[in-house]
C-alpha cells in the first residue's frame, strides 16, 4: 500500500493550484501519511504548532474553492475528508508537517512529495512557452467564436428582425438575401417593380422544387426568365402595378420588407425587416 500510494506519479495528481500557489489538501496528506484520525490529526498538528505554519506554508480554503477543485480535478472528499473545510499546504508546509508528525512513513512520503513538487515546477518551467501559446490560442478561439456568433446572429434569417445596410455593403446584402431564399421549402413570392438578371443570380441558391412567383411591373428581359427556367425551372412572372415597396414571402409564412430594389442591393443605404406574418394574407389579397 505504501509503495502504491507514495509514488511520485500518484502524488503529482494530488498537487493543485489555489490562489496562484501549488498546494496539497490535508485530506490527501492524511492518506499519504496514514493518519488514523484522518485530517483531524493533520489539523491538530498545525493547531499545536501555529508558529511553524505561517500563511505561506498553510492556509484554509473556502467551500467554494474546494468545490472548484473537485469540479476541475475530480477530487473526492472520501475517507479523511472534513466537513468543516480544508487546510492546504504549500511545499514548505508539507516539509514542516513531516518534521512534526515524526514517523518513518511521513519522512519517506515527504521525500517523494518534495520530488513531485520539483518535477511539477520543472514541467511548468520547461513548457512555459507552450503554455503561453496554448493560452493565446484559446483566447484567439474565443475571440473568433464571438465574431462568428455575431456574424451568424446578423446573417441568420431565423433571428433576423431588422438589418440596416450602408452604401457599399453589396456583398453583405446579397449574402443575407441568399440565406433568406434558401429558407423556403415550397414557395417564394418576390414583389419588386424592377427585375433584372441580378435577381435570378440570387434565385439559383433556392432549394430544388421550390416554386417562385415574381410580381413585377417591369422586367428587363424575358430572355433571362427563359434561360433560367431551362436549367432551374419553376419561375413564374405575374404583372402587377399596385406596389411601391419590395417584399419577399416564404412559404406563405414569413414576410420580409426590403427597402431597396433587389437589383440595387447595397448601392445605397437601405434596410431589410422581418414583418409579422399576420400581414401576409392581406398583402396577397
Amino acid at each position: 500500500m505504501n509503495e502504491i500510494i507514495a509514488k511520485e506519479d500518484n502524488i503529482k495528481n494530488m498537487i493543485y493550484e489555489v490562489r496562484g500557489k501549488q498546494v496539497m489538501l490535508d485530506s490527501d496528506l492524511a492518506k499519504l501519511y496514514q493518519c488514523k484520525n484522518g485530517t483531524k490529526e493533520i489539523n491538530q498538528a498545525v493547531k499545536n504548532n501555529l508558529d511553524k505554519f505561517p500563511e505561506r506554508y498553510a492556509f484554509r480554503i473556502t467551500e467554494n474553492e474546494y468545490d472548484n477543485l473537485k469540479s476541475k480535478n475530480l477530487t473526492s472528499k472520501g475517507k479523511g475528508g472534513s466537513r468543516k473545510g480544508h487546510t492546504v499546504f504549500t511545499e514548505q508546509g508539507v516539509a514542516m508537517l513531516a518534521t512534526i508528525l515524526k514517523s518513518r512513513v511521513a519522512t519517506q512520503v515527504s521525500i517523494n512529495i518534495m520530488d513531485a513538487f520539483v518535477e511539477m515546477r520543472k514541467l511548468i518551467r520547461d513548457n512555459v512557452d507552450m503554455f503561453k501559446r496554448m493560452i493565446n490560442v484559446e483566447y484567439k478561439l474565443i475571440e473568433h467564436d464571438d465574431k462568428i456568433n455575431q456574424i451568424l446572429d446578423e446573417m441568420n434569417p431565423k433571428e433576423l428582425k431588422e438589418k440596416l445596410f450602408y452604401d457599399g455593403q453589396i456583398y453583405d446584402a446579397y449574402s443575407l438575401l441568399i440565406n433568406i431564399v434558401r429558407k423556403a421549402k415550397d414557395k417564394i413570392i418576390i414583389i419588386d417593380n424592377y427585375i433584372d438578371k441580378q435577381v435570378f443570380d440570387i434565385l439559383i441558391y433556392k432549394n430544388d422544387n421550390v416554386k417562385v412567383e415574381i410580381w413585377t411591373r417591369n422586367i428587363k428581359s424575358n430572355l433571362d426568365i427563359e434561360k433560367f427556367n431551362l436549367q432551374y425551372s419553376n419561375v413564374e412572372i405575374k404583372k402587377v402595378d399596385n406596389f411601391h415597396d419590395r417584399f419577399i414571402i416564404l412559404d406563405d409564412n414569413e414576410l420580409y420588407h426590403v427597402g431597396a430594389s433587389l437589383k440595387d442591393l447595397g448601392k445605397k443605404c437601405f434596410a431589410i425587416n422581418k414583418m409579422n406574418k399576420e400581414n401576409i394574407n392581406r398583402l396577397i389579397d
